[in-house]
């Protein structure tokens, strides 16, 4: 029996190319004999499967990085790093990046889109700053904004000097002419801790989304403006009005978890490694990266492929062990008196028996006759 989203793709096939009734049956018997083939026999080692068909072509990747032209600073890993850094379920990416793609109608003109790119791009107080500078004698920090840039990124003085006040407890902030006044409200502040307020006064947060450093928007295949950001801030960019939050894409496999749950996590996962191996010339069958990450994923929290993860929740000491600090487990095994009901490959090839798996699934009775005569 085929499973429905088969049925419903071979359905939309025979619309869109009016294929007859007779046909339609005969494409069905020909898709149901492939997917009937391609089904894995009871008892098949899909794990072994598995890491041979990542472990032989990975040994093939070499490019580590790729480098978006024209913007220094956007760097995305590739290669076997990122597929490393995918399957040992590093909390955060060595390079962070999202896709977000922009309503049409916020996309009219080239002027919209970067109006739209610079709300997205974060702005730092620094980042508005024309001077600034401490008085030593009244030990105030005294800030000149930036009017041009401003003007630019339409951001009104006030805004920056209310942004000061919810951020810098502490701090009495005047508002002048040509900007602001930052005085300690504690007389006692030294030099050094005035320098130090200063720096933290820059790197306050005014807009755009945080941990977005650089942005590039790019026009696809289809013309619809795709903002290609180096930092990721799904949560927030979900929210913004001029963008299509249904198609953003980020490479940040925990803050997807985190914002969408473990099922869009465990999508990622696939997607992320499926577009590492086709990016190097590399064929893999989906299949097996989709059972990587069903492995990773299948208790609610995504787990890497380590010894503190997959590897460490193992039933069997021996496979726990094999892995890697094998006498680790097997003392702290021995103190507690574990048992290893040796249900697996790996324990199993250990002390040299037979595998449960393909011949080694089943066990062959026979009854034999009470007497021969």
């Amino acid at each position: 029996m085929l499973p429905q989203h088969l049925i419903t793709k071979v359905e939309n096939y025979v619309r869109k190319y009016k294929i007859s009734e007779k046909n339609k049956n005969e494409i069905l018997k020909l898709v149901e004999e492939s997917y009937e083939e391609t089904k894995i026999e009871p008892g098949e080692a899909i794990g072994v499967v598995t890491a041979e068909s990542f472990g032989e072509p990975s040994t093939q990747m070499t490019l580590n990085t790729f480098h978006f032209a024209g913007v220094g600073e956007m760097n995305v890993t590739v290669g076997l790093p990122r597929l490393i850094e995918i399957f040992d379920a590093r909390k955060k990416p060595s390079t962070p990046r999202m896709e977000i793609p922009i309503r049409p109608k916020y996309a009219k003109t080239v002027d919209m889109v970067r109006s739209v790119a610079m709300k997205i791009k974060q702005t730092k107080l620094q980042d508005l700053i024309q001077e600034i500078s401490i008085h030593l004698a009244k030990s105030t920090i005294e800030i000149v904004l930036n009017k041009k840039k401003l003007r630019e990124l339409e951001i009104k003085p006030k805004f920056v000097f209310e942004k000061l006040v919810t951020s810098m407890k502490g701090v009495e902030i005047k508002e002048t002419e040509d900007g602001l006044i930052l005085k300690p409200t504690d007389k006692e502040l030294t030099l050094s801790e005035v320098y130090k307020l200063k720096e933290k006064a820059k790197s306050i947060h005014i807009m755009g989304l945080e941990g977005v450093t650089h942005v590039l928007p790019v026009k696809n295949n289809e013309g619809i403006y795709i903002v290609h950001c180096a930092g990721s801030n799904l949560e927030d960019a979900l929210l913004l009005e001029e963008v299509d939050a249904e198609h953003i894409v980020s490479n940040d496999i925990f803050e997807i978890g985190n914002v969408l749950g473990i099922e869009a996590a465990r999508t990622a996962i696939v997607h992320e490694a499926s577009k590492v191996i086709s990016d190097q010339g590399i064929d893999v069958d989906v299949r097996h990266v989709m059972l990587l990450a069903d492995v990773m994923s299948r208790t609610g929290v995504i787990k890497g492929v380590t010894r503190t993860g997959i590897t460490g929740e193992k039933q069997s000491v021996l496979a726990r062990a094999s892995f890697e600090t094998p006498m680790k487990h097997i003392i702290n095994a021995s103190l507690i008196g574990e048992r290893d009901n040796l249900n697996s490959v790996v324990e199993n090839v250990i002390i040299n028996q037979p595998v449960p798996l393909g011949t080694g699934l089943f066990g062959l009775f026979s009854n034999m006759a009470d007497k021969v005569e």
